[in-house]
């Protein structure tokens, strides 16, 4: 009835052959689907990310104090953890303005909901402890105008409140699958080309919304469906670019000083907000506490949905956290990458820095793998940067918050006090790697070294002298900036067109195999997160995964002595 639709595919028009094109197609319409579209009206939250919805309305709340987001949650979902620590999470955002219509019909997809057990008085008990104010509408299970005249008045009360900075919730009691087959999650008639009644009860359901006072015969709306579509606005929710800041000089003055200025310089801009589950201060950035584009709950899911619905709007974001919690975001980012993918204007990045991880922290607080899996989708949008030191990675935050239409990932530890040399600095931002020359013998090379990341920039750095002396061959140092360069199909020009390579990684070795895809026909080996079998030291934990110099040296050795044979 808008015409969005007809844009995407203009065999579904505002007319009857477009509507009764439509109805055949669903719900497999080519580039379509059968669920929310970000292309078409109120399609910003797609789905696919179960209790994401509320937290999401947070996040595109903060752009506006004005604007008024309006989620529909259902009871079912009211269960996640991301809906459950939403509730409370919003004390944390002053100036966001969300009026939460939960739907009451006591059913999750097959059985019984907790919240809709529940009495008025308990549910708006729960309301009440955590800071919201309740009011419950019931409707019954014949549609009527006076119990919808009752949900407006009361929808338009809350939406007015909220604007005034109340904390407001509205639970609307109803049966699932109201005025259709009663109970219905999805699909509430399964047979009806061998079922009569089904096909009967089908008829008699859509009857009853009455489409002659809808729908002219041709298919255009008349009467209140008319009046309706007239009155509503559909705009975009995207703002007018606001200006870049000027790139930031490294310092290399370590990690903290250096994303703080990042950030500072883009925050000044009012076009930044960067969330972190209270872990500012752990991971070195206590200064940015206070500040009011910083926001700090102990939610990574809840931070997922806030950077979402905020970049969104045409903002920019970043969540900090550390790298063993990452993976609790990664329904939420592979929802947000198939969101995404049917969005064609890119919206900014959504962003992760991830510090803290396993090889400097206790034996519960190792998993890298988010990255893993991230990379494990081969979508082109998901980058992870991997830089070798505080300069680099001021780099490569700069380069991800200017960035559009990827979610990026950035693996820098907090600890990071080594700077390398400079001269490469720009070919690995703009190639993802490059050849460190003051570290390589010139010609081809027999053996090639390759590190991603801090740590693995430190013990090749140290090992390549004695690998050097020990072996007496031709050895090639490159740096890995950004993870996904080792995708590319041509890495002879940086790795030699016969050496043998062994690459040093922060994160899984098995992130690196699948990354190359066997397309290097030479011998190859890959260092990297190994997971301990009991808490041990730092310096066992790197010795028994070879990530010290001792196991780069034992490891080189062992290929070129293949290489030998």
């Amino acid at each position: 009835m808008t015409g969005d639709i007809a844009k995407m595919d203009p065999r579904y028009g505002r007319d009857a052959d477009g509507l009764a094109a439509l109805a055949a197609a669903f719900p497999d319409g080519d580039a379509l689907g059968s669920e929310v579209h970000p292309e078409l009206p109120a399609g910003a939250y797609m789905g696919g990310w179960l209790g994401g919805a509320f937290a999401f309305a947070q996040g595109m709340a903060l752009d506006s104090p004005n604007r008024v987001v309006v989620p529909i949650i259902g009871d079912g979902e009211c269960e996640t953890p991301s809906t459950a620590a939403s509730w409370l999470a919003h004390r944390a955002l002053s100036d966001s303005r969300v009026l939460p219509v939960v739907h009451l019909n006591g059913r999750r997809m097959g059985g019984p909901s907790l919240l809709g057990a529940m009495s008025d008085e308990q549910v708006s008990a729960y309301a009440r402890g955590l800071g919201w104010e309740p009011v419950v509408v019931e409707v019954g299970t014949a549609p009527g105008l006076a119990e919808h005249a009752e949900f407006h008045r009361v929808l338009v009360a809350g939406v007015e409140a909220t604007a005034r900075g109340a904390h407001q919730v509205v639970f609307l009691r109803c049966v699932k699958g109201w005025s259709g087959p009663i109970g219905a999650h999805k699909t509430p008639l399964t047979d009806l080309s061998g079922d009569p009644c089904q096909l009967a009860a089908l008829r008699a359901w859509l009857s009853s919304y009455r489409p002659s006072e809808l729908f002219e015969p041709d298919a255009q709306p008349v009467g209140a469906l008319a009046s309706a579509l007239g009155a509503a606005d559909f705009g975009s929710v995207l703002p007018g670019a606001l200006p870049a800041p000027a790139s930031v000089p490294a310092t290399g003055r370590g990690f903290a000083t250096e994303v703080s200025a990042v950030l500072r310089a883009h925050a000044a801009t009012g076009d930044l907000k960067v969330f972190s589950p209270d872990e500012l201060r752990s991971n070195r950035l206590g200064d940015l506490q206070g500040e009011a584009w910083a926001h700090e709950v102990l939610a990574e899911e809840v931070l997922l949905g806030w950077v979402a619905g905020w970049t969104a709007t045409g903002r920019r974001g970043l969540i900090i956290s550390y790298e063993a919690f990452a993976p609790l975001l990664l329904t939420g980012l592979v929802g947000q990458l198939k969101q995404r993918r049917l969005v064609k204007h890119a919206l900014p990045s959504i962003n992760l820095l991830l510090t803290s991880y396993g090889w400097h922290n206790v034996y519960s607080h190792g998993d890298p793998s988010l990255i893993t899996a991230l990379l494990g989708t081969g979508d082109p949008a998901v980058r992870v940067f991997t830089p070798a030191d505080s300069d680099r990675v001021a780099a490569a935050l700069d380069d991800a918050l200017r960035s559009t239409g990827r979610v990026n990932v950035i693996v820098a530890g907090k600890h990071t006090n080594v700077t390398h040399r400079r001269e490469t600095i720009d070919e690995e931002r703009h190639r993802g790697l490059a050849v460190w020359r003051h570290l390589s013998d010139p010609g081809e090379p027999d053996l090639t070294l390759v590190c991603t990341g801090d740590l693995a920039a430190a013990v090749v750095t140290d090992a390549v002298v004695r690998i050097r002396r020990c072996s007496g061959c031709r050895i090639r140092v490159v740096n890995v900036h950004d993870l996904t360069a080792l995708a590319d199909p041509d890495l002879h020009h940086y790795f030699g067109t016969h050496a043998a390579v062994l690459i040093v990684a922060l994160g899984h070795p098995a992130a690196i195999w699948g990354l190359l895809r066997g397309r290097l026909h030479r011998d190859v080996d890959v260092i990297g997160w190994a997971e301990p079998p009991f808490p041990m030291p730092q310096e066992r934990l790197a010795a028994h995964a070879g990530f010290d110099v001792t196991g780069v040296t034992s490891a080189a050795e062992a290929l070129l002595a293949k290489r030998k044979r």
